[in-house]
């Protein structure tokens, strides 16, 4: 567990990429500079997006503990978790809206769970 580097994730970003063009999503963009660098922003709208890892931001039903150095894994994915709130706080406080979705949330199995989210904010009709 120790050599795996976070290499950003590339692969659910663009399993969303995927879902946007499905779904005719416009108005997105990527690598702005924005506190927390969120992978997808909507200028317009304000709404910042991040596409969190099961194991790095320590997902309730998928995430697990390694049990080799599981204090380090475990106090590692706490300060994700922390930095994940406070970078929301942050981000709210200066009027952006902050969504999270789960890596899992990406599957297709769960696709409808997800769209319905993307209605609630707006970002499909």
């Amino acid at each position: 567990m120790g050599r795996i580097r976070n290499r950003s994730n590339q692969s659910t970003e663009l399993k969303l990429i995927g879902i946007f063009r499905e779904q005719s999503v416009t108005g997105w963009r990527r690598n702005q500079s924005l506190h927390g660098k969120p992978d997808f922003v909507f200028p317009k709208s304000k709404l910042a997006v991040f596409v969190d890892g099961c194991f790095w931001h320590g997902c309730p039903t998928h995430g697990r503990i390694p049990k080799d150095n599981a204090n380090f894994w475990r106090e590692k994915i706490e300060r994700n978790q922390t930095r994940d709130r406070q970078v929301a706080r942050r981000l709210q406080a200066k009027g952006w809206g902050v969504m999270r979705i789960w890596e899992h949330a990406l599957a297709q199995k769960q696709r409808n769970r997800l769209l319905a989210r993307f209605r609630q904010r707006g970002l499909i009709g």
